[in-house]
């Protein structure tokens, strides 16, 4: 008789222990995700006309809110004047810088930065974009909205 009870004691301790990781496992969020951006004229607001292009390849370490970076980008009207992430907004919208790029803004441009709580939530939540900007569009030649991978 004991034994049988601390057999299904045991068992059922298990089987709560079991439905614990489950429950932990799909809750948690991977701790690095990879973001990408394809930028072209026809994504900036409002629509511009070039042949540029430009693709992004990131590395996001959500533990330490770390955003890395890679941009590539070609034919462009001429030399870069600024490059930002911009948010929050979806393809479509503009809104103000969130992060400029600092140093050569030849390509390929490479960067990290440390994101603040809200950055992170709103890059998350696919609210960003980047713009790259030449002295022939101010505004900005090229954008491209970020997705982020998980």
């Amino acid at each position: 008789m004991i034994r049988h009870r601390l057999a299904t004691r045991t068992a059922l301790l298990a089987g709560l222990i079991g439905l614990g990781a489950c429950a932990i496992a799909q809750t948690s969020t991977p701790p690095v995700g990879t973001i990408t951006a394809q930028l072209s004229g026809a994504s900036e607001v409002p629509p511009v006309a070039t042949g540029a292009s430009a693709s992004v390849q990131a590395r996001l370490d959500r533990g330490k809110r770390r955003l890395d970076w890679s941009i590539v980008h070609s034919g462009l009207s001429g030399p870069l004047t600024a490059a930002h992430f911009h948010g929050p907004a979806s393809a479509g919208e503009n809104a103000g810088v969130v992060l400029p790029l600092a140093g050569s803004l030849d390509s390929p441009i490479t960067g990290s930065a440390t994101l603040s709580d809200a950055q992170m939530t709103d890059l998350l939540a696919g609210k960003w974009y980047l713009n790259l900007h030449t002295a022939t569009h101010p505004s900005g030649e090229i954008r491209g909205q970020v997705m982020v991978q998980p």
